[in-house]
């Protein structure tokens, strides 16, 4: 017997699919403040300890049994409004009712409900030519959950679409048009026990079938809504992939009709990526996947609908690829900021402008002096963060590094203002708020800000969810919206905001 090679190491796993978690295991995750919001904050805006309570208050207990119909009441979740553009359009960010939220995920880990839930998802993936990514992914290192759901796209999406270069000639991209707010939420139910059984009439109310469930809280969530979930958390994100598994499965039994199995598709989350060697049966899955999302609510957005014969190319975004191109390292730091406001220009809010701008606010943050003057540089950031609100916390980092640089307060409290000023023309930045508060927090107790999250902050109060649907007092008590604010974290902040606050990575290449 030969010996095992003593240089070869074991390479330990970086993440799991959450379908591999225990029932417990998946509770905890859910309940985890990362897991609740996706929503970039800073970090004294935390949700581990209001959670903990509403789990401790409902553990065993139904919902209904403490409270009134939440769908008879305006205002359930939270929404935070976030402009997508700089212009008119915007995305509503939502923290859900912490007590629908903790409801929802005692009842999906239910152990009978579990197991139904990882039994469709195996079912959904028994077509290996269709290949869905998007699973939401626990972290096993000391990177964040949503870093290694980063990485998983990195290393499965944009590698494997690489290594089909050399089995496709042609690859189709799409995706679907407002996929979160289109959903028709009894298709959950559809996706869980198949459309036939769902639409019985004995299993029409019948709220013991966790699609059911699932759909009555969503529905308690949007005022009775049927048309859209929720968008801003990980369990919301799971119960999409529910749906769009169900989409994959039609998908499936559509080209086994038609004969078709000359393809390979990948999925992450409501972005397809399509490859054929002929492009005629390209358009014939765009066709057939047209009219999969149909029953669901959804539909596909032709604008961004294309193709390419240059597999290898079109596998890597091009906002990404451009930018490695452009990187340079030997130039000063308004010209490098310049070339991120001009890559921005191309490719507003890619994920490519976020990576240039961790790099700048790395470098900048080191400083000791600054061999320029702060106020172009500052107004090269506010325009970046003007037309590209994916960036907010990033831009907001560096402007706080750049006003440390400034120098008299009634300077940087006319700059604050200014910026303030700036972004009050634009709609819906409430994201942005929450940033600027970050930013002026400790140069200046001056400003207000109408967000309430803001407001809570500042030590005031402020309406995040209604309860009054709620009776047990409680419950209520535990939904007390101030412990969402660490005190002791705010009071121990930096002026300038560190690496640390908006780094994604724990380890960034």
């Amino acid at each position: 017997m030969s010996e095992e090679n003593p240089s070869r190491k074991t390479i330990e796993p970086k993440r799991k699919s959450i379908l591999e978690l225990t029932i417990k295991e998946a509770c905890s995750f859910f309940l985890k403040s990362e897991s609740y919001s996706k929503i970039d904050l800073p970090p004294y805006i935390v949700f581990d300890d209001l959670l903990a309570n509403v789990d401790l208050i409902l553990h065993g207990k139904k919902l209904c049994d403490l409270s009134s119909k939440p769908r008879d009441h305006d205002d359930i979740n939270y929404t935070i409004l976030n402009n997508k553009d700089g212009k008119y359009a915007w995305r509503p960010l939502q923290l859900i009712h912490p007590a629908l939220y903790v409801s929802l995920v005692h009842q999906i880990t239910e152990e009978k409900n579990w197991q139904l839930i990882r039994k469709k998802f195996k079912e959904f993936s028994s077509n290996k030519k269709i290949r869905c990514l998007s699973l939401p992914v626990v972290s096993l290192t000391e990177e964040k959950d949503k870093a290694e759901q980063i990485n998983e796209w990195w290393e499965v999406i944009e590698q494997k679409s690489i290594e089909l270069s050399l089995d496709y000639e042609y690859l189709f991209e799409t995706d679907i048009t407002d996929c979160y707010g289109s959903i028709y939420t009894h298709s959950i139910a559809w996706a869980l026990h198949t459309k036939p059984e769902a639409k019985k009439k004995k299993n029409r109310e019948d709220k013991s079938l966790i699609g059911n469930a699932i759909d009555n809280l969503i529905q308690d969530m949007r005022h009775g809504q049927t048309n859209g979930i929720p968008q801003g958390s990980i369990l919301m994100d799971f119960i999409a992939e529910m749906v769009l598994g169900y989409v994959d499965l039609e998908l499936s039994k559509k080209l086994e009709a038609e004969s078709i199995d000359d393809y390979c598709i990948l999925r992450y989350r409501d972005d397809y990526r399509i490859f054929v060697n002929n492009p005629q049966i390209g358009e014939k899955i765009l066709k057939l996947l047209t009219e999969a999302t149909i029953d669901p609510g959804l539909k596909l957005n032709s604008a961004k609908t294309k193709s390419s014969n240059d597999v290898i190319r079109a596998s890597i975004k091009s906002d990404k690829l451009s930018w490695m191109v452009s990187k340079q390292s030997d130039y000063t730091l308004q010209k490098h900021l310049l070339i991120i406001h001009n890559h921005a220009k191309q490719f507003p809010n890619s994920g490519s402008i976020d990576k240039a701008l961790n790099e700048y606010h790395k470098l900048i943050v080191e400083l000791k002096n600054l061999s320029v003057q702060p106020l172009p540089l500052i107004s090269i950031v506010v325009d970046i963060a003007y037309h590209n609100p994916k960036t907010y916390p990033l831009c907001s980092a560096i402007l706080s590094t750049l006003l440390n640089f400034v120098d008299t307060q009634e300077e940087k409290q006319l700059l604050i203002e200014k910026i303030e000023k700036k972004f009050s023309q634009i709609p819906n930045t409430g994201h942005m708020q929450i940033w600027l508060q970050r930013v002026s927090w400790k140069l200046s107790n001056e400003t207000n800000y109408d967000e309430p999250i803001c407001k809570l902050v500042a030590g005031e109060n402020a309406k995040i969810w209604n309860v009054d649907w709620i009776s047990s007092t409680a419950l209520k008590k535990a939904l007390n919206a101030k412990k969402i604010i660490d005190k002791k974290e705010l009071k121990g902040i930096p002026t300038v905001i560190q690496p640390h606050e908006v780094k994604l990575f724990a380890h960034s290449s």
